[in-house]
């Protein structure tokens, strides 16, 4: 079945206009045209698509995605070793983001929990004075290593880490 920008950029949940400037670009030489020009997509443009989109959130940019896509129009002999390896550091990437947003996730929640408490309590003395075993267990990892952080930290900077 073949698809209009419009139609695939419904699709894919993008502008069409997000289409369009991938193949200004360069990262579309397999779309076909029909006889008046305008772009045609088909299923295994759709799976193209998906993977260009996959490398974009995570984190490449368009002339690295463009790179890719000239390894891959080159063909197996001389690009599926330099293809693998880009999606293994691709995949290095994103597991170090996802291990990033995690800690910053369990800070939030800390967070959440910590404020709470001082709502609770209409102040912040009581929590701020916790024992590492006071505090509910699921938060200690995040505060063990705020509280490394904050014994580094410039005097004046401590008391607002919590």
């Amino acid at each position: 079945m073949l698809y209009t920008v419009g139609e695939m950029a419904k699709i894919l949940g993008i502008p069409p206009s997000t289409l369009r400037y991938y193949d200004k670009e360069g990262l579309l030489p397999f779309v076909e045209r029909s006889s008046g020009g305008i772009r045609m997509f088909s299923d295994k443009d759709h799976e193209w698509l998906k993977v260009i989109e996959c490398l974009k959130q995570s984190g490449l940019s368009i002339k690295e995605i463009r790179n890719f896509i000239d390894m891959a129009m080159q063909g197996d002999e001389s690009s599926l070793t330099k293809r693998l390896a880009l999606f293994e550091a691709r995949k290095d990437a994103v597991k170090k983001q996802i291990e990033d947003m995690q800690e910053t996730l369990e800070l939030l929640e800390f967070k959440c929990w910590y404020y709470e408490q001082a709502i609770q309590d209409g102040t912040e003395e009581r929590v701020r004075s916790l024992s590492l075993d006071e505090i509910p267990g699921q938060y200690r990892g995040i505060l063990e290593k705020m509280r490394t952080v904050r014994t580094s930290a410039h005097p004046a900077r401590r008391a607002f880490i919590l």
